[in-house]
């Protein structure tokens, strides 16, 4: 699994973790049923506390993300992706949607908006 920290992003480590595992899972390239690394091999592979895997897998478990069996691992659970992928949509529209808000308070058009959102989506 490959999984990348920033030490430099305002974003907990365990929130990162958490947003890459299920962005595998959203994408496929974790399939239902396929096992997770242990919370130590993890925590020692990220060079990071196994306290902090372990909140980052608690949090996935509650959200259904993954299910973890005692004595055996954390596997990938068997939740509707497309459902997971409707959750998304619907929290990047509510996102969008205080964006809009925020622009049109500062008089910003939408050809600006999308530009802004055009070069932010690209990285430049």
């Amino acid at each position: 699994m490959n999984i990348i920290i920033s030490n430099s992003s305002g974003q907990p480590i365990y929130e990162q973790i958490i947003t890459q595992v299920k962005g595998l899972i959203i994408s496929g390239q974790l399939q239902e049923g396929d096992a997770l690394p242990s919370m130590r091999l993890l925590a020692k592979e990220l060079r990071i506390s196994v306290i902090t895997t372990k909140r980052a897998f608690e949090e996935l478990e509650r959200e259904g993300f993954i299910v973890s069996i005692t004595g055996k691992g954390s596997f990938v659970a068997s939740k509707n992706v497309e459902f997971i992928k409707e959750q998304q949509l619907k929290e990047i529209e509510e996102h969008m949607q205080v964006i809009v808000e925020k622009a049109g308070n500062c008089g910003l058009q939408l050809d600006e908006l999308i530009e802004m959102l055009s070069i932010i989506y690209r990285g430049e």
